[in-house]
């Protein structure tokens, strides 16, 4: 059976990509010692390999594909097929960022304030760019972790990753600047792209994956009404399309259903109730397929 070779982000992104997966029909599985996932595809064979290396893994051909960030991939200057962004982290939906941060008390307002200076990064060829293409030369030093408490005695500023901000208020600091704004995306090998199984293999991957991601934060919802109450129902939904329309076996009545943001349900449920559905039922969605 030909098998296709996946990189799935150990580390912070580990869970949220098993869970991402999981919504898109892949059930992997792994103890915290283990480097090679159980996933329930025969077709699948996983490996857990940190961002910061994945596109070079998959670039050289060890790996068919794989999912890692486009800061790493940049910074690797990788050569890889870029197949799906796939736009999600740790803990939100929210895309993560890589910010140039100064202390609080700090007179540094703009990158062109920090000639001379050095600057701690994990991310050091695109600082290297982004200072470049500011007409900056400062300092860039490769920083192997703890990096929010360097400044101001082992670093002028920081160039770091944020989703929240809160780890950077927390030690004190302010952004100045954003360096790169991250996108995960599913990568593939050249070769492994132009091999037709492969590339099937990955487009499928990526179409479930797109589809989890597309479910986030919405529900089904469904209800039948009679005939005389649609306009009325009709003006409260507002639907990724417009709301399929069933004939129930009673000529006067009609069922609706629709796809809506999760967030607005609590509020048209009432206001539906009130203009005459009558069976109303919320449901998840784990995928949803343009």
């Amino acid at each position: 059976m030909p098998q296709l070779k996946l990189g799935l982000p150990k580390g912070s992104l580990q869970e949220s990509t098993f869970r991402l997966f999981k919504k898109a029909g892949f059930s992997i599985s792994a103890n915290e010692r283990s480097y090679y996932p159980a996933i329930d595809d025969p077709e699948l064979e996983g490996m857990l390999i940190r961002a910061q290396e994945m596109s070079r893994y998959v670039e050289e051909g060890v790996l068919d594909a794989g999912i890692t960030g486009n800061d790493w991939i940049l910074d690797n200057h990788s050569d890889v097929v870029a197949v799906a962004d796939l736009v999600y982290s740790k803990q939100t939906l929210t895309p993560c960022r890589w910010v140039l941060a100064v202390p609080n008390d700090s007179p540094f307002q703009k990158a062109s304030d920090l000639a001379g200076k050095r600057i701690a990064t994990e991310l050091i060829h695109v600082t290297e760019d982004y200072f470049a293409s500011h007409g900056v030369k400062a300092d860039i030093e490769f920083s192997w972790g703890a990096t929010e408490v360097k400044p101001p005695v082992l670093a002028d500023a920081i160039v770091e990753i944020t989703e929240t901000g809160s780890s950077l208020r927390a030690n004190k600091l302010r952004i100045i600047d954003t360096v790169l704004e991250v996108k995960n995306q599913l990568i593939a090998n050249k070769a492994a792209w132009e091999d037709p199984w492969k590339r099937q293999k990955i487009e499928n991957i990526a179409m479930l994956l797109k589809g989890a991601l597309t479910a986030e934060g919405k529900v089904g919802l469904k209800m039948n009404l009679k005939k005389q109450d649609m306009d009325a129902v009709l003006k409260i939904i507002e639907s990724l399309k417009n709301p399929t329309i069933s004939q129930l076996s009673d000529p006067e009545w009609v069922a609706i259903e629709a796809i809506l943001d999760e967030k607005k349900v609590r509020e048209l449920i009432p206001q539906l109730k009130r203009a005459g559905a009558q069976g109303i039922v919320e449901y998840p969605l784990n995928k949803v397929i343009y």
